[in-house]
């Protein structure tokens, strides 16, 4: 099976969950995860129509992206990333959403940057939901603040929030959990689910699923 028929699979399997959950497809984005691929395997993505894509580093978008996005228009780019303050600059320059906001330090550094550069940018906030501390993410009980830091004292225009549960721990108690985060704080987008659980993810209410492997295959 190529990368376009996996990439229909996919579409298939969120538009199938959507609908059972009463919920309409057009409602879910999917987000293409291409890091570690190199161009010439994004093409026939590309070709095929889809134009949201995932990367996790600065340096390897700003190395792939320019060139595509000059050759297929509307491409809408998102870090997925941790962020590195001396990255920010860039960061700005190459993508249109980062969802792995969890910090105040860069929150402030991507403060000042925005608003020298009027680039109309969108954030998520990434929670660590699991409370794993190999992993990036803001903690629960310092999500509201730190929401209300990025949003209120920053004027950043944060849209919703990003997690990546524990792989050895059911996912859908993660996925409510960021739903009732997002919920309270007014905030209507929801980056959850990956090649294993996207499924669940939608029946949750994820607004965008971020899918690799089941679609780009395995990583070398």
């Amino acid at each position: 099976m190529g990368v376009v028929d996996r990439w229909n699979e996919a579409r298939s399997r969120i538009d199938r969950a959507a609908r059972e959950s009463g919920r309409d497809p057009k409602t879910v984005t999917l987000v293409c995860v291409t890091k570690t691929f190199p161009s010439d395997a994004i093409v026939p993505l590309l070709e095929a129509g889809q134009r949201v894509f995932g990367e996790n580093r600065v340096q390897e978008a700003k190395e792939k992206w320019p060139d595509l996005k000059a050759r297929y228009p509307g491409v809408e780019l998102h870090l997925l990333g941790p962020l590195q303050s001396n990255k920010v600059k860039e960061a700005i320059e190459t993508f249109d959403v980062i969802q792995s906001l969890d910090r105040e330090k860069i929150a402030r550094a991507l403060s000042v940057e925005l608003a020298k550069s009027n680039k109309p940018m969108r954030f998520l906030v990434q929670v660590n939901t699991g409370a794993e501390p190999q992993k990036s993410g803001v903690l629960v009980e310092e999500a509201d603040a730190f929401i209300a830091l990025c949003r209120d004292e920053l004027g950043l225009p944060v849209q919703g929030l990003m997690c990546v549960p524990p792989v050895d721990e059911q996912a859908s108690p993660h996925f409510a959990l960021l739903s009732t985060i997002a919920a309270r704080n007014g905030l209507s987008v929801l980056s959850m689910g990956m090649s294993a659980d996207f499924e669940q993810a939608v029946e949750l209410g994820a607004t965008h699923v971020r899918v690799g492997s089941a679609i780009m295959g395995e990583r070398d």
